[in-house]
């Protein structure tokens, strides 16, 4: 079973809706201290299950959700990126969350890349953020290659609301003079 949505396609990856078969990926992330550490922390499978299923439920209810991102030449899921917009959140959000392994190659701005595009082209969004815990410089990293400056300091809705975050981001119009 998978969750309703578009594929997409970059060179080296693909991106597609939550699928049951994405559970042992999904723990994996949340099973790792350094890959869950920004990102709600360690979570056991039992979570990890509730955190998966509102990804595919927002997918039927609102149209969009994070895609699973899989390796092209492995067929590997190594992550989640893509849009994400809960009740409270701040903004029009593109994240990104990637397996240890899976760090470091490019592929959590190719991947970006291609959500930025199709949340402004397919939801018509006007504004991406990008919502960055202040140590997680990795991630700011990725948020400066998008092209997203740094906005200023953000608040999560409960109950993430004692959990500093600073907002990046662009508006539609910057990112498409930016990508030509």
């Amino acid at each position: 079973m998978i969750a309703p949505g578009p594929t997409l396609e970059t060179s080296r990856l693909i991106l597609r809706p939550t699928s049951l078969e994405d559970f042992p990926g999904f723990c994996a992330l949340m099973g790792d201290p350094d890959t869950a550490r920004f990102i709600g922390g360690v979570q056991p499978p039992a979570m990890v299950w509730r955190g998966m299923a509102a990804m595919a439920g927002s997918w039927a209810l609102q149209g969009f959700a994070m895609f699973s991102v899989l390796e092209k030449a492995t067929g590997r899921w190594i992550g989640r990126v893509g849009p994400w917009m809960p009740e409270g959140w701040p903004g029009t959000e593109v994240g990104w969350s990637l397996l240890k392994d899976a760090q470091g190659r490019g592929y959590a701005v190719e991947a970006a890349t291609a959500t930025i595009d199709w949340a402004f082209d397919h939801l018509g969004w006007t504004d991406v953020i990008h919502t960055i815990v202040p140590e997680n410089t990795a991630s700011q990293q990725v948020a400066r290659r998008l092209g997203s400056p740094l906005r200023g300091p953000g608040r999560l809705p409960p109950p993430f609301e004692s959990s500093p975050v600073e907002i990046w981001g662009q508006r539609r119009e910057e990112w498409r003079a930016r990508r030509g």
